[in-house]
């Protein structure tokens, strides 16, 4: 039995990992923005998780409120950035820098699994500065940011698996009800990077993955150089050290 710490998991994707987890018997921590994201679907968790973290993560000090209180229950065998934001306004913050003061200020966990997409491939490293300076950048640029940084630290941290999770173009509030992809196999790669044993899963770490199969990243991603840039100016634009 895991203990799995799930971000962005009132609805969608991250609830669905959250439940899948729960019925595999693992212990769940779900993070939602606010006690009123608790309606609907996830009510039918809420009694069977061991615990739910509130926060926002579209500004550094919601983010360390969540890190210090997700830090309460011990340190988790794994942590899945699930969370995400399409608005512009957003996208920089939720995606790329909550996972990056997330990861510096909680206890480090043996796995750390993030949704990426693969929208990330029409992202360009060239826009990493304009996304420091403005702190605005697009879906597609937040999520090869955050794959980068991903796969710095799996190269950084080679202690702990990371790995990074295409979930597929899929009908939730995010995906929208055109996507075509299958709403049942958007969560279960996470599910079982974070939970499966070390031996099952090829590469160890530093993996992008779609249903359960690795897939080639955009070659950015791969860079060290482009890692490192993004794991400093990360640093640089937070305030917050995260140990390497």
């Amino acid at each position: 039995m895991s203990l799995v710490f799930v971000t962005g998991a009132a609805s969608g994707v991250g609830l669905l990992t959250a439940r899948e987890l729960i019925d595999d018997g693992h212990d769940v921590v779900i993070h939602a923005r606010n006690p009123e994201r608790l309606t609907g679907e996830v009510t039918e968790i809420v009694d069977k998780v061991r615990g739910v973290v509130y926060g926002d993560l579209d500004n550094v000090t919601g983010v360390e409120t969540v890190a210090a209180s997700a830090n309460e229950y011990g340190a988790f065998d794994a942590v899945i950035h699930n969370a995400g934001s399409d608005n512009e306004q957003k996208t920089f913050a939720v995606n790329v820098v909550a996972p990056y003061v997330l990861s510096a200020l909680m206890t480090r966990p043996k796995r750390i699994v993030t949704v990426s997409s693969v929208m990330h491939v029409n992202g360009s490293p060239e826009a990493l500065p304009n996304a420091f300076a403005t702190g605005v950048i697009d879906y597609s640029n937040s999520k090869l940011f955050v794959t980068a940084l991903m796969m710095g630290l799996a190269r950084h941290w080679p202690d702990v698996m990371v790995h990074s999770v295409h979930p597929g173009w899929v009908p939730t509030r995010m995906g929208g009800p055109s996507a075509t992809d299958d709403l049942d196999l958007s969560y279960r790669t996470q599910t079982w990077l974070a939970t499966a044993p070390e031996s099952d899963i090829m590469p160890r770490t530093g993996g992008y993955w779609f249903h359960k199969q690795v897939q080639n990243p955009h070659s950015a991603t791969l860079d060290p150089a482009f890692q490192d840039e993004v794991l400093h100016g990360l640093k640089e634009y937070t305030g917050v050290e995260l140990p390497l």
